[in-house]
């Protein structure tokens, strides 16, 4: 079989059935696939379907429509190469669940008019860099203290650690890139185990936020460049890594990966990315991948 279709059910539903998995095969073959039986990666919640003789496009597009309504998400892609030697991940609303310069904010008393600026442009609605510095520029004479505060509260979104601590346990090079900054990725990047971390430099003098940034935005052409820079250090190709992400900004790098994923993702990116996890958590990645719950690194 040269083509995978994935089924992977989210958390707190009923599982995947084995009625449901039964009846997506049944839809395939009804249009001239071949299909194997269920290979289960995770007894009642993620299984595989190899099939040929139907685009993995159209496999999805049935699937998906079949699961409609029901907690499940669906992955087709070419059976060669799905386990990716690369990770490019975003951190905001991605391996985090929120966003960082919002929380931040908070301290400033200004999150919800910084979370309204944060929105539109993770919407694509406003340029990113211009929203960037606007907000920082808000932010000035913060005390940097604050920056610890905020990472106080930042909690990782389930299945950020198994997702890099499995790929980076089987080979692969995992790069945290994000128009966040650095002071967060790099405690990201340590406690998942990412390789490097790249993100905006926040100006500090005299213990207070100056309202600058580093002169570099990482924004959407660097998080792609990022992609590409790395997979010709690693002598791949971009078919050769998973990026994920939920913003506007993430899309190049998405549209670039062999497997990119819109994770819980903004509309104007769920609309036009490929692959989606709207119901699971990072761990559906490594499902996606033909991971195995036994091969997976808490």
């Amino acid at each position: 079989m040269i083509n995978v279709l994935t089924l992977i059910a989210g958390h707190g539903g009923e599982g995947l059935d084995s009625s449901l998995v039964f009846e997506v095969r049944g839809a395939l073959r009804a249009l001239g696939a071949e299909v194997g039986h269920a290979r289960w990666l995770s007894p009642e919640h993620a299984c595989d379907l190899d099939f040929s003789e139907l685009d993995p496009r159209e496999a999805d597009q049935i699937a998906t429509r079949i699961l409609e309504g029901w907690n499940i998400d669906v992955v087709a892609q070419k059976a060669e190469g799905r386990r990716k030697k690369l990770l490019v991940a975003d951190m905001d609303s991605t391996m985090v669940t929120g966003e960082t310069l919002d929380e931040l904010a908070d301290f400033a008393g200004l999150k919800d008019h910084i979370a309204r600026i944060t929105a539109r442009a993770m919407n694509g609605e406003i340029g990113f860099e211009a929203a960037l510095r606007e907000r920082v520029g808000l932010l000035k004479d913060l005390p940097e203290e604050c920056l610890q505060k905020t990472w106080d509260l930042i909690k990782f979104t389930p299945g950020a650690h198994k997702l890099v601590r499995t790929m980076t346990k089987h080979g692969a090079y995992a790069v945290l890139v994000s128009g966040g900054f650095k002071f967060f990725t790099a405690k990201v990047r340590e406690s998942c185990g990412f390789h490097r971390d790249i993100a905006n430099e926040l100006i500090v003098e005299n213990g207070k936020l100056t309202g600058q940034v580093g002169d570099t935005i990482i924004g959407r052409e660097a998080k792609l460049a990022t992609l590409n820079a790395v997979s010709a250090e690693l002598g791949i190709t971009p078919e050769l890594a998973v990026a994920v992400g939920d913003g506007a900004n993430d899309l190049d790098m998405l549209r670039a990966a062999g497997l990119g994923v819109a994770f819980h993702a903004k509309p104007v990116v769920a609309a036009e990315a490929r692959v989606r996890v709207d119901h699971g958590d990072l761990v559906n990645l490594l499902y996606a991948q033909g991971y195995t719950d036994d091969e997976m690194v808490e």
